[in-house]
C-alpha cells in the first residue's frame, strides 16, 4: 500500500488507526517515522515519505516518534495472510529465526539462496532480513528497559543483541534516547506494569498486545479454554493460560482480553525467549488481522452477513505449537471435545515434560513429536488404528516429513499430511486452520460447519457447501468461525469464573 501515496496521505490526514502496521510515515523536516493514526499535528504532504516496515524508515534515517511509538503498532496482516515466499519470510523472522540461525538459516528453511531470499525481502519491504531482525531486536529492547527493572547488560542479551555497544547504540539511534533516558521517562501505565521479582525458576514480565478493532473475544478465548488440556492450559482469573516450549527452554504465558489490547504476562525460564514468546501469542489469538476487511469480504454475501453484523471481529484461534495441535486435532478425529481432552491429557500425564515450577494448575510441557512416537497403545485408551496414526504423524514431524513452522509451504504441507495412513480432509483443513493459520482453510465436512450452513440456507450436501464457500474466499477460515457460532456450544463463549 505505502506505494499508493494518495491513499496513505488520506489515512494520514483522518489518523486511521486501521492502517497501524500496514505502512510508516516518515516526515522530512523533524528525521521521525510514525504510524499512520500518530495523533500529532499532521505534516504537509509533501514532507511525507512512505515504508513499507519499520526497518525501511529506520534505514533511510529517520527515529521512531516518541508519541506514537510505532514499533508497537500490530504487524501487516499480509504476512499471516499470505503464502508466498517474502510472507513465509517474515513469519519466520517474528519467530526468532535470524537471531538463532543467522539469514542462511532462514534461506536453508525456505528452500532459496541468501541472494534470492535478500532480494526478495528488500523488495518488498524495502530492508534486508538482517535489518528487519534488528528493528525487532530494538523493539524488545524497548519493552524491557519500559517495563522492567533489569540491568542494561541483562536487557542486552535478552534482547539479542551481541555486546552491549551495540544495544547502546540500536537504540540511540531508533529511538533517539539512551537506555536509561528511555527507563527514567516511562509513563505512569508503564511504572505500573514493571515485571515481578524474578524468582529462581521464572523471569516474569507483563506487557500489552495491540490488535486492529474490533476483535470479538468469545470465540477466540471460549474455543481455547473449551480444548483446554489439563495440565497445559486452563482458565483462570479471566485469563487463558498455557505452557509453552520455546528455543531456549518452557515458559508459561496468561492472556486476558481488555477492551484496546490482550494483557500478557509471562513467566519465562530464559528472557532470550521474550520476542518468540510474544510473536507466538499474536500468532495464537490472530492479533495482526484486519478484522474491517475480512469482515466486509464475508458480508458480501447476505447468507453470511447477518452473522457478520451481529459478531464483527471474530478471530481464528489457533496454537502457540504447530505440531501439538495437529496431534490434538487427530486424537479428536470423530470424538467429542471432551473425549478429546482426555486423550490429549493421557498424553500429558505420560508423556509430558514436568515444568521445573508448576504455575497455577499449569504443570507440564506437551510432549514433542519425538516422545510421542514412542508411545505405546497399551498406555492410551484409544482405537489402534487412532493411535497408529498418531505415531506415524509424530514420526513425520519428528523427522522433518512434514512442515509445520511458520515458514511452512502450505499447499506442500496439505500433501504431505492427506499422504499419511489415517488423516483425511477434515484433519488437513482443521491442522491448515489452526497450526499452519491458512486463513482460507475450510474443514467442509465438520458437522459444526454443517450445521451452521444449514441454518443460513445452504444445503446439507458437501459439495454445496464447498461450491457456495468459493464465495467467501481467501477468508474461509474466519467464515467457519461464525457457522460454528450458530451452534450452542461452549467454544463460542467466554467461560465462567470457577
Amino acid at each position: 500500500m505505502y506505494t499508493d501515496t494518495e491513499a496513505c496521505v488520506r489515512a494520514v490526514s483522518s489518523r486511521d488507526a486501521r492502517f497501524d502496521g500496514w505502512f510508516y510515515t516518515a516526515v522530512r523536516t523533524t528525521g521521525i517515522y510514525c504510524r499512520p493514526s500518530c495523533p500529532a499535528t499532521t505534516p504537509k504532504p509533501r514532507n511525507m515519505t512512505f515504508y513499507p516496515s519499520a526497518a525501511a524508515a529506520q534505514a533511510g534515517g529517520f527515529r521512531a516518534c516518541k508519541r506514537c511509538r510505532p514499533d508497537t503498532s500490530p504487524g501487516s496482516p499480509e504476512w499471516n495472510s499470505r503464502a508466498d515466499l517474502v510472507a513465509r519470510a517474515m513469519r519466520l523472522i517474528a519467530d526468532g529465526v535470524i537471531d538463532r540461525e543467522g539469514v542462511a538459516g532462514l534461506a536453508r528453511r525456505l528452500g532459496y539462496s541468501v541472494r534470492q531470499i535478500e532480494r526478495q525481502v528488500r523488495s518488498e519491504l524495502g530492508a534486508g532480513p538482517l535489518s528487519l531482525a534488528r528493528a525487532q531486536r530494538a523493539q524488545t529492547a524497548r519493552v524491557l528497559v519500559e517495563t522492567s527493572d533489569l540491568p542494561m547488560a541483562d536487557i542486552a542479551f535478552a534482547a539479542g543483541f551481541g555486546s552491549i555497544r551495540a544495544f547502546n547504540g540500536t537504540v540511540r539511534e531508533v529511538f533517539a534516547a539512551t537506555p536509561r533516558e528511555m527507563r527514567s521517562r516511562a509513563s505512569a501505565p508503564e511504572r505500573g506494569e514493571r515485571a515481578e521479582a524474578s524468582t529462581g525458576t521464572w523471569h516474569q514480565m507483563r506487557l500489552r498486545l495491540p490488535f486492529r478493532r474490533p476483535l470479538l473475544p468469545d470465540n477466540l478465548f471460549g474455543h481455547l479454554a473449551a480444548t483446554a488440556v489439563p495440565g497445559v492450559e486452563e482458565w483462570r482469573d479471566g485469563a487463558y493460560r498455557r505452557t509453552m516450549l520455546l528455543p531456549h527452554g518452557p515458559a508459561v504465558v496468561a492472556l486476558r482480553p481488555e477492551p484496546d489490547h490482550v494483557a500478557a504476562q509471562m513467566w519465562l525460564s530464559d528472557l532470550r525467549d521474550l520476542p518468540v514468546a510474544t510473536s507466538r501469542c499474536r500468532w495464537m489469538l490472530d492479533l495482526d488481522a484486519d478484522p474491517v476487511a475480512i469482515d466486509a469480504a464475508l458480508a458480501a454475501d447476505r447468507r453470511l452477513a447477518r452473522l457478520v453484523r451481529a459478531a464483527p471481529g471474530r478471530r481464528v484461534p489457533r496454537s502457540a505449537d504447530a505440531d501439538e495441535m495437529a496431534v490434538r486435532i487427530v486424537l479428536g478425529q470423530q470424538i467429542s471435545t471432551k473425549a478429546a481432552r482426555t486423550h490429549a491429557g493421557r498424553l500429558v500425564k505420560r508423556y509430558g515434560q514436568r515444568l521445573p515450577e508448576p504455575v497455577g494448575g499449569l504443570t507440564h510441557l506437551f510432549p514433542t513429536a519425538a516422545r510421542l512416537r514412542r508411545t505405546s497403545a497399551e498406555h492410551l485408551a484409544m482405537p489402534a488404528s487412532r493411535h497408529r496414526t498418531v505415531v506415524g504423524l509424530a514420526t513425520a514431524l519428528a523427522e522433518g516429513q512434514i512442515d509445520l513452522t511458520p515458514g511452512a509451504d502450505w499447499a506442500s504441507t496439505r500433501a504431505d499430511l492427506i499422504a499419511l495412513p489415517g488423516i483425511g480432509p477434515w484433519s488437513v483443513e482443521s491442522i491448515a486452520m489452526r497450526a499452519l493459520g491458512d486463513p482460507d482453510a475450510f474443514p467442509t465436512s465438520d458437522l459444526g460447519i454443517r450445521a451452521g450452513a444449514a441454518r443460513i440456507g445452504i444445503p446439507d450436501h458437501l459439495a454445496t457447501i464447498q461450491s457456495e464457500s468459493a464465495r467467501w474466499r481467501p477468508w474461509r477460515a474466519y467464515a467457519a468461525q461464525h457457522l460454528w457460532a450458530t451452534t450452542d456450544h461452549e467454544i463460542n463463549r467466554l467461560p465462567k469464573e470457577q
